[in-house]
């Protein structure tokens, strides 16, 4: 519908034109890609395609040592989350990030990470987390613990298994229409009785589970990347094959026998979880 960037790497370059709103929900996204303008456009476009206001505000973790941009680019346009200390938002979104290998404690940022959705339990009303993140937050909420797996999950995965009762999963309940880019070189190792409060929402009898939530921790797990654009994938894999790295053809992504054609198959299914995620914000708001 509409969607204003309150600040950001596109908004400083003039490569996004915001819309007027007017009531917007507060959407906090801490963006821990490398590619930061790139991750800034999935999102905003995600937003834009969906039916309600939002203001996107971007912050980064400050104790990070950036590699691939200067790190006063990312400060002169970014939020810390000293600065938003005082500050409450309707949701937070923590990206993925190409650290996963690591340990969590390995991690520059982790330290900041686990401040970050420790402050949002008071001033955030939901949190959703991504890739990297979703594991990272399952690690510190359920000391759910990872693994590396033997070959990177890397491609489009439809939900075999889907919860009808989640909110999160309105309109995506029949069979075949919750699909999701998946970018991953570790999986979730699930112990056979989930912790408390912890559900899966969506399954993919391949993959393992494509969302997850807990109503304590107002947080929602997605394994994949919803915001993907048509062509991220088809980038990651022509730049790991120029660098001679171990990677396969995405899975149910290329159209049949054609590297240069994509089936861009999951946006629909994308904008509607995006959706579905920003209606719950309403519907379990908390009195911050």
């Amino acid at each position: 519908m509409t969607v204003t960037a309150v600040n950001g790497l596109l908004k400083a370059q003039h490569q996004w034109e915001n819309a007027v709103v007017s009531h917007p929900l507060q959407i906090l996204i801490l963006n821990l890609m490398p590619t930061k303008a790139d991750t800034e456009r999935q999102f905003l476009q995600r937003f834009a395609a969906v039916n309600s206001e939002v203001a996107v505000t971007f912050m980064y973790p400050a104790s990070h040592h950036f590699k691939s941009l200067p790190r006063k680019l990312v400060a002169d346009n970014y939020v810390t989350l000293e600065q938003v200390a005082d500050r409450y938002f309707d949701g937070l979104i923590i990206t993925g990030a190409p650290v996963e290998k690591l340990a969590f404690e390995d991690v520059d940022y982790w330290k900041e990470f686990l401040a970050v959705i420790n402050w949002a339990q008071a001033h955030v009303t939901q949190t959703l987390f991504e890739c990297w993140a979703a594991q990272a937050g399952l690690y510190a909420q359920f000391n759910v613990q990872k693994r590396l797996l033997p070959a990177k999950v890397f491609g489009i995965y439809t939900a075999t298994a889907v919860d009808d009762h989640s909110q999160l999963t309105t309109g995506l309940s029949a069979g075949g229409l919750l699909k999701m880019p998946q970018s991953r070189h570790t999986g979730l190792v699930l112990p056979p009785q989930l912790p408390a409060g912890l559900r899966v929402v969506a399954d993919n009898e391949q993959v393992g589970p494509l969302v997850l939530s807990a109503d304590k921790q107002r947080a929602v797990y997605v394994t994949g990347h919803p915001e993907y654009e048509a062509d991220t994938l088809a980038n990651e894999y022509f730049r790991d094959r120029r660098k001679h790295l171990p990677i396969h053809v995405p899975q149910h992504y290329f159209k049949p026998g054609d590297l240069k054609q994509v089936n861009y198959s999951w946006p629909v299914a994308s904008c509607r979880l995006y959706q579905n995620w920003l209606k719950t914000l309403n519907l379990t708001k908390v009195g911050l």
